[in-house]
């Protein structure tokens, strides 16, 4: 298969071979978010975004598998790096508990793992002043982390604060943070004092001519009674004389830059400004959630580096191939155990895909392709 001329070719989905694997999947699966009867066929021709389904049918996949495929299928930066890697066993290994090496210096791998990742993350977020990096599994882990690290840098600080259709994950502390689909979290328990503010769903939004909710004043508070611009939700919320909850007891706010499951919505250069203004003014911690917005997505290799904003931590995952929670030294807690990997968080294959996805997208142009 050719990515150059190929083309999308279907006679009938599900076909009778695909059906046939469905039916048998679920006779032990389950119950899942299995949205299309699609069957790839591992064995098939597939390159760039076209795959082919145990039918033959030839897709152009839209979906990189819930976004987790930036560079699409088979690509020769990464398969040309496997195919000379012998693979070993065990390669799902702890990453946070056991260092790995190819025998090489760090400086000089062939086969980069946990520590280059780590190494070229640190590099992709040195405009923020990032220097550490904890990998994980998934996005969940990565904001889970984000979250322990920035409770326990808050010194006893409660509260956090999320956003009108935020998602940010499927474990119970992330579901905490959820303000989208309600059937992610219904009946199941969540973290208390999480409070949530609208979220700008308006990229010429303005103080003045906001209509999402978020610079509503609403109360007759300052910014009101004079004609001035109202205040925001979140300068509200947290008001030191009138708000709900005081500044001093947040731990973080956790914003995605472009929200994704809540409907792919892109907030105005206002609204971001506010949200980063009102944080610096109280101390508080803020999380971005990059995890589908990141890795270059959006012609920049983060979708915060587009805005007037300066996260403390960045939770990454999905085309990353691994769960990762980058900040500064400072905000890690420097007790050892204080958070600590999961089983497989940071393993061989894992973070060599990770390091050669990165590598990729620089080698390619991939940020200027997605401007394009």
């Amino acid at each position: 298969m050719d990515r150059e001329t190929a083309e999308p070719r279907v006679e009938a989905m599900p076909g009778p071979r695909a059906r046939e694997w469905v039916d048998h999947h679920h006779r032990t699966a389950a119950p899942s978010t299995y949205v299309y009867d699609f069957v790839w066929d591992l064995s098939g021709d597939a390159e760039g975004p076209f795959c082919t389904d145990v039918d033959g049918n030839v897709l152009l996949d839209f979906t990189s598998h819930v976004a987790a495929a930036p560079l699409g299928y088979n690509n020769p930066k990464v398969m040309d790096t496997l195919s000379e890697f012998d693979l070993v066993d065990p390669t799902k290994i702890a990453g946070q508990d056991f260092y790995v090496s190819d025998g090489n210096p760090p400086d000089a791998t062939e086969f980069p793992g946990p520590t280059q990742l780590m190494d070229r993350l640190v590099d992709l977020t040195s405009q923020y002043g990032m220097d550490t990096v904890f990998l994980s599994n998934s996005g969940a882990e990565a904001v889970e982390n984000a979250l322990k690290i920035s409770y326990d840098a808050a010194d006893g600080a409660k509260y956090g604060i999320t956003f009108e259709g935020a998602f940010h994950g499927r474990t119970l502390g992330t579901l905490s943070l959820n303000r989208s689909k309600e059937v992610y979290r219904r009946q199941f328990p969540e973290i208390s004092s999480i409070h949530d503010v609208p979220f700008c769903d308006d990229t010429g939004c303005t103080p003045g001519t906001c209509s999402c909710g978020f610079f509503r004043g609403g109360d007759g508070g300052a910014g009101e009674a004079d004609g001035a611009d109202p205040v925001s939700a979140l300068r509200r919320k947290l008001d030191p004389e009138r708000g709900h909850v005081n500044p001093e007891e947040v731990a973080y706010v956790i914003v995605e830059p472009i929200q994704g499951e809540g409907g792919y919505r892109f907030p105005s250069d206002a609204f971001v400004e506010e949200v980063a203004s009102v944080v610096e003014e109280h101390g508080i911690t803020l999380i971005a959630d990059e995890i589908q917005s990141g890795v270059g997505r959006t012609g920049e290799m983060w979708a915060s580096d587009h805005y007037p904003i300066e996260p403390d931590v960045i939770a990454g995952a999905k085309g990353l191939r691994v769960g990762a929670t980058v900040s500064r030294k400072d905000v890690f807690p420097a007790e050892r155990a204080r958070i600590s990997s999961t089983w497989g968080a940071g393993d061989v294959v894992s973070a060599l895909h990770g390091a050669l996805t990165l590598d990729a997208i620089e080698e390619h142009d991939l940020l200027d392709n997605a401007v394009a």
